[in-house]
C-alpha cells in the first residue's frame, strides 16, 4: 500500500475528487444524452419515417426493437472494454466509448427515410443503434471506477460515485427538452422532414466538451497499483479478467445484476414508455408526456446526491430495499395516476417514479464498486449493470407494450413492474453491507491467490 499511498498526492494534483467526478458526469452525461435520445425518437418520430405501418403500434413496437437491440451490443461492449478497462486503464477505453457513441448518434442525423431508400434505411439504424449499445457498455462502469477508485479511502464514497449517475436523467432530461423545444417551435411536418435531426447532430458538439473534460482527468491510484503487481505476477491468467471474474466473483455478479431488475425496468417504464402510454394510448399530446418526463428527470437530477449523502450515513443495503419496497407500491399508482387523463396526475406519476429510481442510483455507484476487487472492477461493475440493462431495460418498454395490448389495462404492466422491484430486494438482501469498506482491502484476497498459485 505505500506505493498507494505515494501515487495519490501525485494524482490530486490535477485530479481532485470533485474534478474527477466533473469529468465522469459531462462523459456518462453526453453519452446517455445520444442513447435516450433514440429512445425517445423511436416513440415520437422513427416510427413513421424508418416503420411505417397501418397500425401505429406496430410501427411503434418495431421501433422501440431497434431501441432494445442497443441493450443486445451492451454486454459485448461491456465484455470487450471491460477487459481493455482492466488492462490498460480506465481513462483510455472510458474516451475511446465517447468517441464511438458521438460518431454513431450524429451518423443517425443522416439517415435518409424509408420513403427514400427503402429497408436500407432501417438497417442504417439498427447498425448506428448497435455500435450505440456497444460504447454505452464500457460507460458507466469506467466513469463510477473513475471517481471510486480516487475515493479509496473516504467515508464520503456513495456521494462522489453518485455523480456519474446523475448523467443518465441528466442526459434524459436533455434529450428530451431538446426534443421538446423543437417539436414545440415547428409544425409537426418540419419536425419529421429535419427538426428532429438536429438533436442528433448536436451530439458532435457535446462529445467534443465530454473528451477535454475526460482527457484532463489522470488514471486512477489503485489502478496503477493494481498494474504494478500485475507486472511482477507470472500467473498466465492474469492476462484475463474475464475468465478470472465468472471463476471467482459469479456470486457478485448474479447480486449485482438481480439488484438493477427494479431500478432498470421501472427507469424506462418511467421515462420511456410514459410517453407512448400518455400519446398512443390516452390519446394526448406529446407535449404532455414530455414535460413530465423532463419535470421528473429534473427532480431525479438533484435527489441523487442529497440521498448518496444518507446512503454514506446509513449503508447501501438500507437505501437499495427502500428504493425496492417503493418500486412494488408505485408499479401500481403510477398507472392510477395516469389514467387521471390530468396533467397533474401525469407528472405526479413520473416524479415519484423517477424520484425511486434516483434512490437506486445514490448508492448503486459504490455498491457496485465494493462487490469487485481491482483486477476485475472495471469487468465485474460493466457485466452485471449491462446484463441487468439487456434483461429489464430493454425489454420492458416492450412487455409493457404487449401487456397492455394483450390485457387492455396498465395495471397489468404494474403486476411485472412489481416482480422487478421483489427481485431487486431479494437480490440485496444476499449481499454484505459494504459501507465504510476500503477497495483496497478487497485486493488482498487476489494477493493470497497469486501466493497460493
Amino acid at each position: 500500500m505505500t506505493d498507494l499511498k505515494k501515487a495519490e498526492p501525485r494524482q490530486q494534483k490535477h485530479s481532485s475528487l470533485p474534478v474527477v467526478a466533473a469529468s465522469s458526469l459531462a462523459g456518462t452525461a453526453v453519452e446517455w444524452y445520444d442513447f435516450f435520445l433514440y429512445g425517445t425518437a423511436a416513440a415520437l418520430v422513427f416510427n413513421k419515417l424508418f416503420f411505417p405501418t397501418d397500425d401505429p403500434l406496430v410501427g411503434t413496437m418495431l421501433a422501440l426493437g431497434t431501441f432494445a437491440a442497443g441493450f443486445l451490443a451492451r454486454p459485448l461492449g461491456a465484455i470487450v472494454l471491460g477487459h481493455l478497462g482492466d488492462k490498460h486503464g480506465r481513462r483510455a477505453t472510458l474516451v475511446a466509448s465517447l468517441m464511438l457513441m458521438g460518431v454513431a448518434t450524429t451518423l443517425i442525423a443522416f439517415i435518409p427515410p424509408y420513403a427514400a431508400i427503402g429497408i436500407a434505411a432501417p438497417l442504417l439504424l439498427l447498425l448506428l443503434r448497435l455500435i450505440q449499445g456497444f460504447a454505452l457498455g464500457g460507460e458507466w462502469g469506467g466513469a463510477v471506477l473513475l471517481v471510486s477508485e480516487h475515493s479509496n479511502d473516504s467515508s464520503r464514497r456513495a456521494f462522489w460515485s453518485s455523480w456519474p449517475n446523475v448523467g443518465p436523467p441528466l442526459g434524459n432530461l436533455m434529450a428530451a427538452g431538446v426534443l421538446a423545444i423543437l417539436a414545440g417551435t415547428m409544425p409537426e411536418s418540419e419536425f419529421l422532414a429535419w427538426g428532429w435531426r438536429i438533436a442528433f447532430g448536436l451530439s458532435a458538439l457535446l462529445v467534443i466538451i465530454g473528451l477535454v473534460l475526460r482527457l484532463y482527468v489522470q488514471e486512477t491510484p489503485l489502478f496503477k497499483e493494481a498494474q504494478r503487481k500485475r507486472e511482477t505476477m507470472a500467473v498466465s491468467e492474469r492476462k484475463m479478467p474475464l475468465a478470472i471474474l465468472f471463476r471467482r466473483n459469479w456470486r457478485e455478479i448474479l447480486i449485482a445484476t438481480g439488484s438493477r431488475m427494479g431500478e432498470n425496468a421501472g427507469f424506462y417504464i418511467y421515462s420511456l414508455f410514459i410517453i407512448t402510454y400518455v400519446t398512443q394510448i390516452m390519446g394526448l399530446q406529446r407535449q404532455a408526456g414530455l414535460t413530465a418526463v423532463m419535470i421528473g428527470q429534473a427532480a431525479a437530477v438533484v435527489a441523487i446526491p442529497v440521498l448518496a449523502i444518507y446512503a454514506d450515513r446509513v449503508g447501501r443495503k438500507p437505501i437499495m430495499i427502500g428504493a425496492s419496497i417503493a418500486t412494488v407500491v408505485w408499479a401500481f399508482a403510477f398507472f392510477a395516476l395516469l389514467n387521471t387523463g390530468q396533467m397533474w396526475g401525469i407528472i405526479a406519476a413520473a416524479v415519484g417514479g423517477l424520484l425511486i429510481f434516483a434512490a437506486y442510483s445514490s448508492v448503486i455507484g459504490a455498491f457496485f464498486s465494493e462487490l469487485f476487487p481491482t483486477d476485475v472492477r472495471y469487468s465485474g461493475t460493466s457485466v452485471a449493470y449491462n446484463l441487468a440493462s439487456l434483461i429489464a431495460g430493454s425489454l420492458s418498454p416492450i412487455i409493457a407494450l404487449a401487456l397492455y395490448s394483450a390485457f387492455g389495462t396498465g395495471y397489468a404492466i404494474g403486476i411485472y413492474l412489481a416482480g422487478m422491484g421483489l427481485i431487486s430486494m431479494v437480490s440485496v438482501m444476499f449481499a454484505k453491507e459494504t459501507k465504510g469498506l476500503k477497495l483496497s482491502d478487497l485486493d488482498e484476497p487476489s494477493s493470497k491467490e497469486k501466493e497460493q498459485a
